[in-house]
């Protein structure tokens, strides 16, 4: 069978099924959501390959960073900072404890409340974290401007409160996010 054979053949099969001759584009070509998922799962296995080597499983390092800049937080604070539910972070953090990483210790006065900090090792671990983090942030950007680097990440802090509007967990900004949006005022990136 010849190539003009061929393509008839596969029109009319595709009438028959109620399908147009349109070429088919791969998924998500034009989608954010696709390319967003994309470069979540690259910069997620980057990272996820350096923490291997550190003993510890991608998402682990979130709680470990969050605890180095805080010092001590409560569960509930933890779980609001990493936007997850409390039972996630409290999962988390019983890993960490096991890995001697993090400790937790409950308020006296009110032993519901747990206080949790990073131990001597912990801190060693967010050290270590610390530089996978610059060396993966450094792939991911290698080929933006300053001026692109910001507005990347101001666009997807945007679109992260629209997701969590969506869902019903607004409201839940952080410091941290008031910091970022101060400064991205200041350096004159509009909102």
């Amino acid at each position: 069978m010849g190539d003009k054979q061929k393509r008839d053949h596969q029109d009319e099969a595709a009438a028959v099924l109620g399908h147009t001759s349109k070429k088919m584009r791969p998924p998500g070509v034009r989608s954010v959501g696709w390319a967003l998922v994309q470069a979540a799962r690259l910069h997620r296995a980057r990272t996820g390959d350096r923490l291997a080597k550190l003993g510890l499983f991608a998402g682990q390092e979130q709680v470990v960073q969050a605890l180095a800049a805080a010092g001590t937080m409560t569960m509930g604070d933890l779980a609001a900072l990493l936007r997850v539910r409390p039972p996630t972070a409290s999962k988390t953090v019983t890993r960490l404890a096991a890995l001697g990483i993090v400790e937790r210790r409950a308020e006296s006065g009110d032993g519901r409340v747990v206080r949790v900090q990073l131990t001597e090792a912990g801190m060693a671990k967010a050290e270590a974290i610390e530089r996978i983090q610059e060396e993966v942030e450094a792939e991911l950007l290698d080929h933006l401007d300053k001026t692109d680097r910001r507005r990347l990440r101001k666009l997807l802090r945007k679109a992260a409160r629209g997701l969590a509007e969506a869902a019903g967990a607004s409201g839940q900004v952080t410091e941290t996010d008031a910091e970022i949006e101060a400064e991205d005022e200041t350096e004159g990136l509009p909102a």
